[in-house]
Protein backbone atom coordinates (compact mmCIF):
# COMPACT_ATOMS: atom_id res chain seq x y z
CA UNK A 1 0.00 0.00 0.00
CA UNK A 2 1.39 3.43 -0.85
CA UNK A 3 1.55 5.89 1.99
CA UNK A 4 3.06 8.86 0.12
CA UNK A 5 1.10 11.96 -0.75
CA UNK A 6 -1.48 11.68 -3.49
CA UNK A 7 -0.92 13.60 -6.71
CA UNK A 8 -3.19 16.64 -7.11
CA UNK A 9 -6.51 15.92 -8.81
CA UNK A 10 -7.58 17.51 -12.04
CA UNK A 11 -10.82 19.43 -12.40
CA UNK A 12 -13.89 17.42 -11.46
CA UNK A 13 -16.79 16.80 -13.71
CA UNK A 14 -19.27 19.67 -13.90
CA UNK A 15 -16.54 22.33 -13.81
CA UNK A 16 -16.94 23.13 -10.09
CA UNK A 17 -14.10 25.25 -8.61
CA UNK A 18 -11.59 23.85 -6.11
CA UNK A 19 -10.03 24.99 -2.91
CA UNK A 20 -10.99 28.27 -1.36
CA UNK A 21 -13.03 29.39 -4.40
CA UNK A 22 -15.24 26.34 -4.11
CA UNK A 23 -15.58 26.83 -0.35
CA UNK A 24 -16.54 30.48 -0.80
CA UNK A 25 -19.15 29.58 -3.39
CA UNK A 26 -20.52 26.87 -1.15
CA UNK A 27 -20.83 29.22 1.82
CA UNK A 28 -22.48 31.95 -0.22
CA UNK A 29 -24.98 29.55 -1.74
CA UNK A 30 -25.86 27.99 1.60
CA UNK A 31 -26.30 31.42 3.18
CA UNK A 32 -28.70 32.35 0.37
CA UNK A 33 -30.66 29.19 0.98
CA UNK A 34 -30.75 29.93 4.69
CA UNK A 35 -32.16 33.40 4.07
CA UNK A 36 -35.06 31.87 2.16
CA UNK A 37 -36.57 30.41 5.32
CA UNK A 38 -39.25 32.38 7.15
CA UNK A 39 -38.96 34.03 10.53
CA UNK A 40 -42.02 34.31 12.75
CA UNK A 41 -42.17 38.07 12.15
CA UNK A 42 -42.48 37.44 8.39
CA UNK A 43 -45.86 35.75 8.88
CA UNK A 44 -48.95 37.94 9.41
CA UNK A 45 -51.72 36.63 11.63
CA UNK A 46 -54.96 38.12 10.34
CA UNK A 47 -57.05 40.27 12.66
CA UNK A 48 -60.39 38.49 12.32
CA UNK A 49 -62.67 41.40 13.34
CA UNK A 50 -60.73 43.66 10.97
CA UNK A 51 -61.05 41.07 8.23
CA UNK A 52 -64.82 40.89 8.69
CA UNK A 53 -65.10 44.70 8.59
CA UNK A 54 -62.96 44.75 5.44
CA UNK A 55 -65.16 42.22 3.65
CA UNK A 56 -68.40 43.96 4.68
CA UNK A 57 -67.27 47.50 3.84
CA UNK A 58 -65.83 46.62 0.44
CA UNK A 59 -68.80 44.44 -0.49
CA UNK A 60 -71.27 47.24 0.24
CA UNK A 61 -69.38 49.48 -2.18
CA UNK A 62 -69.86 46.91 -4.91
CA UNK A 63 -73.49 46.57 -3.84
CA UNK A 64 -73.90 50.30 -4.35
CA UNK A 65 -72.20 50.23 -7.75
CA UNK A 66 -74.24 47.35 -9.07
CA UNK A 67 -77.49 48.57 -7.58
CA UNK A 68 -77.11 51.42 -10.05
CA UNK A 69 -76.28 49.06 -12.92
CA UNK A 70 -79.26 46.84 -12.16
CA UNK A 71 -81.59 49.82 -12.03
CA UNK A 72 -80.18 51.35 -15.22
CA UNK A 73 -80.45 48.07 -17.17
CA UNK A 74 -84.03 47.44 -16.05
CA UNK A 75 -85.27 50.98 -16.73
CA UNK A 76 -83.33 51.42 -19.99
CA UNK A 77 -86.50 51.50 -22.07
CA UNK A 78 -88.16 53.93 -19.62
CA UNK A 79 -85.10 56.20 -19.58
CA UNK A 80 -85.22 56.20 -23.37
CA UNK A 81 -88.75 57.66 -23.23
CA UNK A 82 -87.78 60.23 -20.58
CA UNK A 83 -84.44 61.46 -21.94
CA UNK A 84 -84.30 60.46 -25.62
CA UNK A 85 -87.67 61.00 -27.33
CA UNK A 86 -87.72 59.51 -30.81
CA UNK A 87 -90.13 57.84 -33.17
CA UNK A 88 -88.05 54.65 -33.34
CA UNK A 89 -87.96 52.63 -30.08
CA UNK A 90 -84.72 50.93 -31.23
CA UNK A 91 -83.05 54.37 -31.46
CA UNK A 92 -84.13 55.15 -27.91
CA UNK A 93 -82.63 51.91 -26.62
CA UNK A 94 -79.33 52.46 -28.46
CA UNK A 95 -79.16 56.07 -27.17
CA UNK A 96 -79.76 54.91 -23.60
CA UNK A 97 -77.06 52.24 -23.82
CA UNK A 98 -74.71 54.76 -25.44
CA UNK A 99 -75.05 56.88 -22.31
CA UNK A 100 -74.51 53.71 -20.27
CA UNK A 101 -71.32 52.98 -22.25
CA UNK A 102 -69.92 56.51 -21.77
CA UNK A 103 -69.48 55.82 -18.06
CA UNK A 104 -67.21 52.95 -19.01
CA UNK A 105 -65.16 55.04 -21.40
CA UNK A 106 -64.08 57.33 -18.53
CA UNK A 107 -63.32 54.43 -16.18
CA UNK A 108 -59.68 54.14 -17.34
CA UNK A 109 -59.20 57.81 -16.39
CA UNK A 110 -60.51 57.02 -12.92
CA UNK A 111 -58.20 54.02 -12.78
CA UNK A 112 -55.20 56.15 -13.81
CA UNK A 113 -55.97 58.62 -11.01
CA UNK A 114 -57.24 56.45 -8.16
CA UNK A 115 -55.07 53.36 -8.74
CA UNK A 116 -51.57 54.87 -8.36
CA UNK A 117 -52.99 57.16 -5.65
CA UNK A 118 -54.11 54.09 -3.70
CA UNK A 119 -50.56 52.71 -3.91
CA UNK A 120 -49.14 55.99 -2.60
CA UNK A 121 -51.51 57.18 0.14
CA UNK A 122 -53.30 53.95 1.00
CA UNK A 123 -56.28 51.87 -0.02
CA UNK A 124 -58.70 53.08 2.67
CA UNK A 125 -58.73 56.79 1.77
CA UNK A 126 -59.25 56.18 -1.92
CA UNK A 127 -62.08 53.71 -1.32
CA UNK A 128 -63.87 56.27 0.87
CA UNK A 129 -63.58 58.88 -1.89
CA UNK A 130 -64.94 56.57 -4.59
CA UNK A 131 -67.87 55.68 -2.34
CA UNK A 132 -68.90 59.34 -2.01
CA UNK A 133 -68.64 59.99 -5.74
CA UNK A 134 -70.61 56.89 -6.73
CA UNK A 135 -73.46 57.68 -4.36
CA UNK A 136 -73.60 61.32 -5.48
CA UNK A 137 -73.66 60.41 -9.18
CA UNK A 138 -76.43 57.83 -8.80
CA UNK A 139 -78.51 60.02 -6.48
CA UNK A 140 -78.18 62.89 -8.96
CA UNK A 141 -79.79 60.87 -11.76
CA UNK A 142 -82.96 60.60 -9.69
CA UNK A 143 -83.21 64.40 -9.47
CA UNK A 144 -82.85 65.16 -13.18
CA UNK A 145 -85.68 66.76 -15.20
CA UNK A 146 -86.69 64.96 -18.39
CA UNK A 147 -86.48 65.97 -22.03
CA UNK A 148 -89.99 67.41 -22.00
CA UNK A 149 -88.97 69.86 -19.26
CA UNK A 150 -85.57 71.19 -20.40
CA UNK A 151 -85.01 69.71 -23.84
CA UNK A 152 -81.57 68.65 -24.98
CA UNK A 153 -80.02 69.64 -21.63
CA UNK A 154 -81.68 66.58 -20.02
CA UNK A 155 -79.56 63.92 -21.77
CA UNK A 156 -76.47 66.09 -21.22
CA UNK A 157 -77.10 66.15 -17.45
CA UNK A 158 -77.69 62.40 -17.50
CA UNK A 159 -74.39 62.04 -19.30
CA UNK A 160 -72.64 64.18 -16.67
CA UNK A 161 -73.95 61.99 -13.85
CA UNK A 162 -72.82 58.88 -15.68
CA UNK A 163 -69.34 60.38 -16.13
CA UNK A 164 -69.07 60.96 -12.35
CA UNK A 165 -70.19 57.39 -11.72
CA UNK A 166 -67.74 55.97 -14.25
CA UNK A 167 -64.80 58.02 -13.00
CA UNK A 168 -65.34 56.93 -9.40
CA UNK A 169 -65.93 53.31 -10.39
CA UNK A 170 -62.50 53.37 -12.03
CA UNK A 171 -60.99 53.11 -8.58
CA UNK A 172 -63.68 51.02 -6.89
CA UNK A 173 -63.51 47.37 -7.94
CA UNK A 174 -59.72 47.18 -8.21
CA UNK A 175 -59.37 48.86 -4.82
CA UNK A 176 -61.95 46.62 -3.21
CA UNK A 177 -60.37 43.41 -4.54
CA UNK A 178 -56.93 44.64 -3.48
CA UNK A 179 -58.19 45.47 -0.01
CA UNK A 180 -59.85 42.10 0.58
CA UNK A 181 -56.92 40.15 -0.93
CA UNK A 182 -54.45 41.93 1.35
CA UNK A 183 -56.56 41.21 4.42
CA UNK A 184 -57.43 37.57 3.65
CA UNK A 185 -55.48 34.50 4.80
CA UNK A 186 -53.76 32.75 1.90
CA UNK A 187 -55.80 29.58 2.32
CA UNK A 188 -59.17 31.41 2.26
CA UNK A 189 -58.60 34.22 -0.22
CA UNK A 190 -60.96 32.72 -2.78
CA UNK A 191 -63.83 32.33 -0.31
CA UNK A 192 -63.44 35.79 1.24
CA UNK A 193 -62.88 37.45 -2.12
CA UNK A 194 -66.07 35.91 -3.47
CA UNK A 195 -68.06 38.00 -0.96
CA UNK A 196 -67.07 41.08 -2.94
CA UNK A 197 -68.86 39.81 -6.03
CA UNK A 198 -71.61 38.50 -3.75
CA UNK A 199 -72.19 42.19 -2.97
CA UNK A 200 -72.12 42.87 -6.71
CA UNK A 201 -75.02 40.56 -7.48
CA UNK A 202 -76.91 41.43 -4.31
CA UNK A 203 -76.80 45.05 -5.48
CA UNK A 204 -77.95 44.08 -8.95
CA UNK A 205 -80.72 41.90 -7.54
CA UNK A 206 -81.89 44.67 -5.21
CA UNK A 207 -81.91 47.22 -8.01
CA UNK A 208 -83.60 45.00 -10.55
CA UNK A 209 -86.02 43.63 -7.96
CA UNK A 210 -87.06 47.13 -6.92
CA UNK A 211 -87.67 48.11 -10.55
CA UNK A 212 -89.68 44.93 -11.12
CA UNK A 213 -91.91 45.67 -8.13
CA UNK A 214 -92.38 49.30 -9.17
CA UNK A 215 -93.19 48.30 -12.74
CA UNK A 216 -95.80 45.80 -11.57
CA UNK A 217 -97.32 48.34 -9.14
CA UNK A 218 -97.23 51.51 -11.27
CA UNK A 219 -97.36 50.21 -14.82
CA UNK A 220 -95.32 51.61 -17.69
CA UNK A 221 -97.03 55.02 -17.62
CA UNK A 222 -96.39 55.44 -13.90
CA UNK A 223 -92.73 54.49 -14.36
CA UNK A 224 -92.30 57.06 -17.14
CA UNK A 225 -94.03 59.77 -15.09
CA UNK A 226 -92.12 59.44 -11.81
CA UNK A 227 -91.50 55.82 -10.77
CA UNK A 228 -88.09 55.62 -12.48
CA UNK A 229 -86.70 58.18 -10.00
CA UNK A 230 -87.28 56.07 -6.89
CA UNK A 231 -84.48 53.48 -7.36
CA UNK A 232 -81.88 56.16 -8.06
CA UNK A 233 -82.89 58.19 -4.99
CA UNK A 234 -82.47 55.10 -2.80
CA UNK A 235 -78.75 55.25 -3.61
CA UNK A 236 -78.30 58.25 -1.30
CA UNK A 237 -78.91 56.41 2.01
CA UNK A 238 -77.02 53.35 0.74
CA UNK A 239 -74.01 55.52 -0.03
CA UNK A 240 -74.00 57.08 3.45
CA UNK A 241 -74.05 53.64 5.06
CA UNK A 242 -71.17 52.50 2.87
CA UNK A 243 -69.15 55.64 3.62
CA UNK A 244 -69.61 55.17 7.37
CA UNK A 245 -68.38 51.58 7.16
CA UNK A 246 -65.35 52.48 5.06
CA UNK A 247 -64.26 55.31 7.35
CA UNK A 248 -63.98 52.72 10.15
CA UNK A 249 -61.54 50.57 8.19
CA UNK A 250 -57.83 50.21 8.89
CA UNK A 251 -55.10 50.09 6.29
CA UNK A 252 -54.17 46.64 4.99
CA UNK A 253 -51.21 44.80 6.58
CA UNK A 254 -49.49 44.41 3.20
CA UNK A 255 -49.63 48.16 2.48
CA UNK A 256 -48.40 49.00 5.98
CA UNK A 257 -45.44 46.63 5.62
CA UNK A 258 -44.57 48.05 2.23
CA UNK A 259 -44.74 51.61 3.57
CA UNK A 260 -42.51 50.67 6.53
CA UNK A 261 -39.91 49.08 4.24
CA UNK A 262 -39.86 52.17 2.00
CA UNK A 263 -39.49 54.47 5.02
CA UNK A 264 -36.65 52.40 6.47
CA UNK A 265 -34.82 52.37 3.13
CA UNK A 266 -35.21 56.16 2.80
CA UNK A 267 -33.94 56.74 6.36
CA UNK A 268 -30.93 54.48 5.81
CA UNK A 269 -30.06 56.29 2.58
CA UNK A 270 -30.42 59.72 4.23
CA UNK A 271 -28.25 58.65 7.17
CA UNK A 272 -25.40 57.76 4.82
CA UNK A 273 -25.89 60.79 2.60
CA UNK A 274 -26.86 58.61 -0.35
CA UNK A 275 -29.45 59.31 -3.06
CA UNK A 276 -33.00 58.15 -2.56
CA UNK A 277 -33.52 54.40 -3.04
CA UNK A 278 -34.80 53.26 -6.40
CA UNK A 279 -38.10 52.10 -4.91
CA UNK A 280 -38.76 55.53 -3.40
CA UNK A 281 -37.74 57.28 -6.60
CA UNK A 282 -40.39 55.33 -8.44
CA UNK A 283 -43.20 56.72 -6.29
CA UNK A 284 -44.26 59.22 -8.97
CA UNK A 285 -47.28 58.32 -11.06
CA UNK A 286 -45.25 58.37 -14.27
CA UNK A 287 -42.62 56.07 -12.80
CA UNK A 288 -45.25 53.61 -11.64
CA UNK A 289 -47.00 53.57 -15.02
CA UNK A 290 -43.71 52.95 -16.80
CA UNK A 291 -42.89 50.07 -14.46
CA UNK A 292 -46.35 48.51 -14.88
CA UNK A 293 -46.19 48.43 -18.68
CA UNK A 294 -42.49 47.53 -19.02
CA UNK A 295 -41.94 45.00 -16.23
CA UNK A 296 -45.45 43.58 -15.75
CA UNK A 297 -46.96 43.71 -19.25
CA UNK A 298 -47.61 39.97 -19.29
CA UNK A 299 -49.65 40.19 -16.08
CA UNK A 300 -51.51 43.17 -17.57
CA UNK A 301 -52.50 41.16 -20.66
CA UNK A 302 -53.57 38.13 -18.61
CA UNK A 303 -55.64 40.38 -16.36
CA UNK A 304 -57.31 42.07 -19.32
CA UNK A 305 -58.16 38.72 -20.93
CA UNK A 306 -59.75 37.32 -17.78
CA UNK A 307 -61.63 40.57 -17.12
CA UNK A 308 -62.90 40.64 -20.70
CA UNK A 309 -64.36 37.15 -20.39
CA UNK A 310 -65.94 37.89 -17.01
CA UNK A 311 -67.39 41.28 -17.87
CA UNK A 312 -68.68 40.50 -21.36
CA UNK A 313 -70.62 37.62 -19.78
CA UNK A 314 -71.66 39.80 -16.86
CA UNK A 315 -72.99 42.74 -18.86
CA UNK A 316 -74.54 40.52 -21.49
CA UNK A 317 -76.62 38.79 -18.82
CA UNK A 318 -77.29 41.65 -16.42
CA UNK A 319 -77.54 44.69 -18.69
CA UNK A 320 -78.45 43.52 -22.19
CA UNK A 321 -80.49 40.36 -21.66
CA UNK A 322 -83.63 42.08 -20.22
CA UNK A 323 -83.75 44.49 -23.17
CA UNK A 324 -82.93 41.72 -25.67
CA UNK A 325 -85.83 39.61 -24.41
CA UNK A 326 -88.35 42.47 -24.47
CA UNK A 327 -87.36 44.76 -27.36
CA UNK A 328 -85.94 42.11 -29.72
CA UNK A 329 -87.79 38.90 -28.86
CA UNK A 330 -91.05 40.57 -27.82
CA UNK A 331 -91.26 38.91 -24.40
CA UNK A 332 -93.35 40.37 -21.61
CA UNK A 333 -91.29 42.88 -19.61
CA UNK A 334 -92.20 41.42 -16.23
CA UNK A 335 -91.40 37.87 -17.38
CA UNK A 336 -88.01 38.92 -18.74
CA UNK A 337 -87.18 40.81 -15.56
CA UNK A 338 -88.16 37.90 -13.34
CA UNK A 339 -86.09 35.43 -15.39
CA UNK A 340 -82.93 37.56 -15.20
CA UNK A 341 -83.57 38.31 -11.54
CA UNK A 342 -83.87 34.56 -10.88
CA UNK A 343 -80.55 34.05 -12.64
CA UNK A 344 -78.93 36.65 -10.39
CA UNK A 345 -80.32 34.98 -7.29
CA UNK A 346 -78.82 31.69 -8.49
CA UNK A 347 -75.45 33.43 -8.86
CA UNK A 348 -75.78 34.92 -5.37
CA UNK A 349 -76.47 31.50 -3.84
CA UNK A 350 -73.61 29.79 -5.68
CA UNK A 351 -70.87 32.41 -5.66
CA UNK A 352 -69.30 31.77 -2.24
CA UNK A 353 -69.37 28.02 -2.93
CA UNK A 354 -67.35 28.68 -6.08
CA UNK A 355 -64.95 30.89 -4.11
CA UNK A 356 -64.38 28.17 -1.52
CA UNK A 357 -63.92 25.60 -4.31
CA UNK A 358 -61.21 27.77 -5.89
CA UNK A 359 -59.26 27.61 -2.61
CA UNK A 360 -59.30 23.80 -2.84
CA UNK A 361 -59.04 23.09 -6.56
CA UNK A 362 -57.24 26.23 -7.70
CA UNK A 363 -58.21 29.25 -9.79
CA UNK A 364 -57.03 27.93 -13.18
CA UNK A 365 -59.30 24.84 -13.30
CA UNK A 366 -62.37 26.98 -12.68
CA UNK A 367 -61.44 29.54 -15.32
CA UNK A 368 -60.74 26.72 -17.78
CA UNK A 369 -64.11 25.14 -17.03
CA UNK A 370 -65.94 28.46 -17.43
CA UNK A 371 -64.23 29.52 -20.66
CA UNK A 372 -64.71 26.14 -22.34
CA UNK A 373 -68.31 26.06 -21.15
CA UNK A 374 -68.94 29.48 -22.64
CA UNK A 375 -67.56 28.41 -26.02
CA UNK A 376 -69.67 25.25 -26.11
CA UNK A 377 -72.90 26.35 -24.42
CA UNK A 378 -73.46 29.97 -25.52
CA UNK A 379 -75.41 29.07 -28.66
CA UNK A 380 -77.65 26.45 -26.98
CA UNK A 381 -78.39 28.92 -24.16
CA UNK A 382 -79.49 31.70 -26.55
CA UNK A 383 -81.52 29.23 -28.63
CA UNK A 384 -83.42 28.24 -25.48
CA UNK A 385 -84.02 31.90 -24.59
CA UNK A 386 -85.43 32.51 -28.11
CA UNK A 387 -88.02 29.76 -27.73
CA UNK A 388 -90.36 31.93 -25.68
CA UNK A 389 -92.52 30.97 -22.73
CA UNK A 390 -90.97 30.57 -19.30
CA UNK A 391 -89.35 27.15 -18.85
CA UNK A 392 -86.94 27.01 -21.79
CA UNK A 393 -85.76 30.65 -21.44
CA UNK A 394 -85.27 29.98 -17.72
CA UNK A 395 -82.97 27.04 -18.53
CA UNK A 396 -81.04 29.18 -21.02
CA UNK A 397 -80.62 31.95 -18.45
CA UNK A 398 -79.41 29.47 -15.83
CA UNK A 399 -76.78 28.08 -18.23
CA UNK A 400 -75.40 31.59 -18.71
CA UNK A 401 -75.62 32.17 -14.95
CA UNK A 402 -73.60 29.01 -14.28
CA UNK A 403 -70.80 30.26 -16.55
CA UNK A 404 -70.98 33.72 -15.00
CA UNK A 405 -70.70 32.50 -11.41
CA UNK A 406 -67.57 30.52 -12.32
CA UNK A 407 -65.81 33.78 -13.21
CA UNK A 408 -67.45 35.90 -10.51
CA UNK A 409 -66.52 33.58 -7.65
CA UNK A 410 -62.86 33.38 -8.69
CA UNK A 411 -61.83 36.78 -10.07
CA UNK A 412 -61.49 38.76 -6.84
CA UNK A 413 -58.86 36.32 -5.53
CA UNK A 414 -57.08 35.84 -8.87
CA UNK A 415 -56.58 39.34 -10.23
CA UNK A 416 -54.80 41.02 -7.26
CA UNK A 417 -52.34 38.11 -7.07
CA UNK A 418 -51.01 39.00 -10.54
CA UNK A 419 -49.17 42.11 -9.30
CA UNK A 420 -46.72 43.00 -6.48
CA UNK A 421 -47.90 44.94 -3.44
CA UNK A 422 -46.34 48.29 -4.25
CA UNK A 423 -48.04 48.41 -7.69
CA UNK A 424 -51.10 46.26 -7.08
CA UNK A 425 -53.84 48.90 -6.83
CA UNK A 426 -52.57 50.92 -9.78
CA UNK A 427 -51.76 47.99 -12.08
CA UNK A 428 -55.06 46.28 -11.37
CA UNK A 429 -57.06 49.51 -11.77
CA UNK A 430 -55.52 50.25 -15.15
CA UNK A 431 -55.73 46.68 -16.50
CA UNK A 432 -59.23 46.06 -15.20
CA UNK A 433 -60.73 49.34 -16.36
CA UNK A 434 -59.14 49.27 -19.80
CA UNK A 435 -60.65 45.85 -20.41
CA UNK A 436 -64.05 46.73 -18.95
CA UNK A 437 -64.22 49.99 -20.89
CA UNK A 438 -63.20 48.56 -24.24
CA UNK A 439 -65.07 45.27 -24.08
CA UNK A 440 -67.33 44.92 -21.03
CA UNK A 441 -69.29 48.13 -20.72
CA UNK A 442 -69.71 48.42 -24.48
CA UNK A 443 -71.29 44.95 -24.67
CA UNK A 444 -74.95 46.10 -24.43
CA UNK A 445 -74.37 48.87 -26.99
CA UNK A 446 -72.53 46.68 -29.52
CA UNK A 447 -74.85 43.72 -29.05
CA UNK A 448 -77.97 45.85 -29.55
CA UNK A 449 -76.42 47.55 -32.60
CA UNK A 450 -75.32 44.24 -34.16
CA UNK A 451 -78.72 42.65 -33.62
CA UNK A 452 -80.47 45.71 -35.12
CA UNK A 453 -78.06 45.74 -38.09
CA UNK A 454 -77.85 42.02 -38.89
CA UNK A 455 -81.32 41.00 -37.66
CA UNK A 456 -79.61 37.86 -36.34
CA UNK A 457 -80.77 37.02 -32.81
CA UNK A 458 -77.83 34.63 -32.28
CA UNK A 459 -75.38 37.54 -32.22
CA UNK A 460 -75.25 37.57 -28.37
CA UNK A 461 -74.14 33.90 -28.43
CA UNK A 462 -71.37 34.55 -30.95
CA UNK A 463 -70.24 37.51 -28.87
CA UNK A 464 -69.99 35.30 -25.78
CA UNK A 465 -68.07 32.62 -27.68
CA UNK A 466 -65.41 35.12 -28.75
CA UNK A 467 -65.07 36.26 -25.14
CA UNK A 468 -64.70 32.63 -24.06
CA UNK A 469 -61.86 32.05 -26.56
CA UNK A 470 -59.97 35.12 -25.34
CA UNK A 471 -60.47 34.09 -21.71
CA UNK A 472 -59.24 30.58 -22.47
CA UNK A 473 -56.01 31.95 -23.96
CA UNK A 474 -55.45 34.14 -20.89
CA UNK A 475 -56.10 31.19 -18.58
CA UNK A 476 -53.47 29.07 -20.33
CA UNK A 477 -50.81 31.62 -19.30
CA UNK A 478 -52.19 32.11 -15.78
CA UNK A 479 -50.02 30.81 -12.93
CA UNK A 480 -51.81 29.11 -10.07
CA UNK A 481 -51.96 31.32 -6.95
CA UNK A 482 -54.37 29.46 -4.67
CA UNK A 483 -52.96 29.05 -1.16
CA UNK A 484 -49.84 31.10 -1.93
CA UNK A 485 -48.80 34.51 -0.53
CA UNK A 486 -49.43 37.56 -2.66
CA UNK A 487 -46.48 38.84 -4.66
CA UNK A 488 -44.30 41.08 -2.52
CA UNK A 489 -45.97 39.98 0.73
CA UNK A 490 -45.30 37.36 3.36
CA UNK A 491 -47.70 34.55 4.28
CA UNK A 492 -51.08 35.46 5.78
CA UNK A 493 -52.60 32.99 8.28
CA UNK A 494 -55.53 32.92 10.69
CA UNK A 495 -53.92 31.70 13.93
CA UNK A 496 -50.61 31.76 15.80
CA UNK A 497 -50.43 27.99 15.45
CA UNK A 498 -50.64 28.28 11.67
CA UNK A 499 -47.86 30.89 11.79
CA UNK A 500 -45.56 28.56 13.74
CA UNK A 501 -46.39 25.72 11.37
CA UNK A 502 -45.54 27.89 8.34
CA UNK A 503 -42.19 28.84 9.88
CA UNK A 504 -41.37 25.22 10.73
CA UNK A 505 -42.25 24.04 7.22
CA UNK A 506 -40.16 26.84 5.74
CA UNK A 507 -37.13 25.84 7.82
CA UNK A 508 -37.53 22.23 6.79
CA UNK A 509 -37.78 23.19 3.13
CA UNK A 510 -34.77 25.55 3.42
CA UNK A 511 -32.76 22.78 5.09
CA UNK A 512 -33.55 20.40 2.25
CA UNK A 513 -32.55 22.99 -0.33
CA UNK A 514 -29.29 23.65 1.49
CA UNK A 515 -28.57 19.91 1.70
CA UNK A 516 -29.16 19.52 -2.03
CA UNK A 517 -26.82 22.42 -2.78
CA UNK A 518 -24.14 20.93 -0.52
CA UNK A 519 -24.37 17.60 -2.35
CA UNK A 520 -24.20 19.26 -5.75
CA UNK A 521 -21.16 21.35 -4.86
CA UNK A 522 -19.25 18.64 -3.03
CA UNK A 523 -20.27 15.73 -5.25
CA UNK A 524 -21.47 17.13 -8.59
CA UNK A 525 -21.50 13.64 -10.09
CA UNK A 526 -23.98 12.31 -7.52
CA UNK A 527 -27.40 11.48 -8.90
CA UNK A 528 -29.48 13.34 -11.40
CA UNK A 529 -32.09 13.77 -8.68
CA UNK A 530 -30.20 16.76 -7.32
CA UNK A 531 -29.57 18.35 -10.71
CA UNK A 532 -32.89 20.14 -10.95
CA UNK A 533 -31.92 22.63 -8.21
CA UNK A 534 -30.94 25.72 -10.17
CA UNK A 535 -28.56 28.40 -9.03
CA UNK A 536 -30.01 31.87 -8.57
Amino acid sequence: MTTGPRPPRGPRRGGWPHGSARTDQLIRTLLRRRKEQLAIEDVTVVDKPGMRRAVAATAIGNTMEWFDFGVYAYVAVTLGHVFFPADDPATQVVSTFATFAVAFLVRPLGGLVFGPLGDRIGRRRVLSTTMIMMAAGTFGVGLLPGYDAIGFAAPLLLLACRVVQGFSTGGEYAGATTYIAEFAPDQRRGFLGSWLDFGTFIGYSLGSGLVTVLTAALGENGMVDWGWRVPFLVAGPLGLIGLYMRLRLEETPAFQQEAERAAEAAEAAAAHGEPRPVEEARQSGRGRLKEIFTRHWQAVLICMGLVLMYNVTNYMVTSYLPTFMTSTLGADATTAQVLVLGTMLFVVLAITVVGRTSDRWGRRPLFLFGSLGMIVLAVPAVLLIREGGVLLPAIGCLILGAMLVTFAGTSAATLPALFPTRLRYGALSISYNLSVSLFGGTTPLLASWLVATTHNTLVPAFYLMVAGVIGLIATVFLHETAGKPLRGSGPMVETEEEARTAVAESRTAAGRRARDVWIRLRHPWAGAGHREEEEE
